[in-house]
């Protein structure tokens, strides 16, 4: 019985493993400009693209901090931000609701976001992201983004700080394929470049 457990333990490492490396080759490289480099990668059961960007920053992390916590002010450096608030703040937890600008014939979006903060024993900081359409009623001229999911990851790198943003997003409504392709690229480059220029100053 033995022999017999440790097979199976290795047979389910190795398919951990194998599903890991699945996962990070599924990750196709989009845009690379400016020290950011953004990668998207199919969500199962969605028609919309996960995206990732990533770049290194000359600034700490308790500044890049500050900054994602200045809620309303953050709006200036998130791409396409119309206006943003803070609906709630409970220790290492926050809620916040954020309008969009978006393309004509696209209808305005906005979005709902319970944000929480987990530091990390090696000094890094991850600010993890989830939609909650229903968490308060939705306001009219917007359609309320349906889904969210992701992170942003601050990693101590000497005297820089690693920062990747990752972020899958159900719009609701109906976007066409052409707008929602150009966002996902458009939304993490544009939103690190201006929160690097803010960050590093």
């Amino acid at each position: 019985m033995g022999s017999l457990h440790r097979i199976a333990v290795l047979c389910g490492l190795t398919a951990v493993l194998a599903t890991s490396v699945a996962q990070a080759e599924d990750w196709k490289v989009a845009k690379e400009q400016d020290g950011i480099k953004v990668s998207l990668a199919d969500f199962p059961g969605s028609d919309y693209k996960s995206y990732q960007g990533v770049t290194l920053m000359k600034t700490t992390i308790a500044n890049l901090r500050a900054l994602q916590e200045d809620v309303s002010g953050a709006c200036a450096w998130i791409y396409e931000c119309k206006s943003q608030k803070l609906l709630k703040h409970e220790g290492d937890q926050s809620w916040t609701y954020t309008q969009f600008n978006t393309p004509w014939p696209v209808t305005s979006r906005d979005s709902v976001l319970h944000i929480t903060t987990v530091e990390g024993a090696d000094g890094s900081l991850t600010r993890n992201l989830e939609g909650l359409p229903k968490y308060i009623p939705e306001e009219k001229g917007f359609v309320r983004v349906t889904q969210v999911k992701g992170f942003w990851k601050f990693v101590p790198e000497g005297d820089q700080v690693e920062v990747t943003y990752q972020v899958h997003t159900e719009p609701g409504g109906s976007v066409p394929a052409m707008v929602a392709n150009k966002f996902v690229v458009d939304a993490p480059f544009n939103t690190l470049k201006a929160l690097k220029e803010r960050a590093e100053k």
